[in-house]
């Protein structure tokens, strides 16, 4: 199934992506995380009709591609797997709210249509922003910035087991696609009759497979307990980074920069 073993690359792809070695990817993660924090705060405070005063924050995830060496349209493509639940929630504004609340070049547009856009740049600016610190952090060093700012390790521990081993399910999941297909030929899709039985083997092979995952690890000296391993203290860049960062984040959020710019510019053209 293309789909099943596309969803394992790209996983796989973002690990590969947190392991390369740029500057971006030296950052403390704690500062990463906080800086992602701080953006996505900011960038869902804006109301629903300040479009372009998101435009700024376009800057954020330019800087983080072009300094960590990232490729763009893998990560892009991976965006649009949350656009269609935001395309879902705001697909009616355009027609709840038709009152004109902006002209351009004598079109008048509704309201519904910028509060649509606004919502459709702040799911795009937020799940590139949370995509780019799984790529140039990782998943294991996510967990340890979370355990260096008290989250509990129950929390951080579940969500590290569960991103570590979503592989072995989805893998799970393609090998009793593969054996219905190998037994329907030319059939599209499971039939409906085979739902059941279907989801019955699922469970019984996740939870076969999780006891032979958790032997595993009991062999490797897993008590229960996360070990982050080596805790390495932020830097002076890592404060420089997370500094640089915030300070724009609250200049972009204070001032309407795309409109003082757009001031500026027809003042000099005058």
């Amino acid at each position: 199934m293309p789909n099943i073993a596309d969803s394992i690359n790209k996983i796989r792809f973002l690990d590969e992506l947190a392991e390369k070695r740029t500057w971006i990817h030296d950052i403390h993660p704690v500062c990463k995380l906080f800086v992602t924090i701080a953006y996505l705060f900011v960038v869902v405070s804006f109301g629903k009709y300040d479009t372009g005063r998101l435009l700024p924050f376009v800057f954020y995830p330019v800087v983080v591609f072009t300094i960590g060496e990232l490729p763009v349209l893998p990560i892009l493509k991976m965006m649009l797997v949350a656009a269609p639940f935001v395309l879902g929630i705001g697909i009616f504004n355009p027609l709840l709210d038709k009152s004109v609340v902006a002209v351009f070049f004598g079109v008048p547009i509704s309201g519904g249509w910028i509060s649509f856009f606004s919502l459709m740049l702040k799911c795009g600016l937020t799940v590139v922003a949370a995509l780019l610190l799984l790529a140039t952090t990782g998943m294991e060093r996510i967990a340890l910035a979370l355990r260096m700012i008290r989250v509990p390790k129950i929390f951080v521990l579940q969500l590290l087991l569960t991103y570590r081993y979503i592989t072995v399910l989805i893998e799970e999941a393609n090998r009793i696609w593969n054996a219905y297909m190998l037994r329907a030929p030319g059939q599209k899709g499971v039939s409906f009759k085979a739902w059941g039985s279907l989801a019955g083997q699922m469970l019984m092979r996740s939870f076969d497979r999780a006891q032979r995952v958790y032997q595993a690890m009991g062999l490797r000296g897993f008590n229960g307990e996360y070990n982050p391993g080596c805790i390495k203290k932020p830097a002076v860049k890592d404060f420089i980074y997370f500094t640089c960062w915030v300070v724009f984040f609250a200049v972009s959020r204070y001032y309407n920069l795309p409109g003082l710019i757009g001031t500026v510019v027809t003042g000099v053209m005058k």
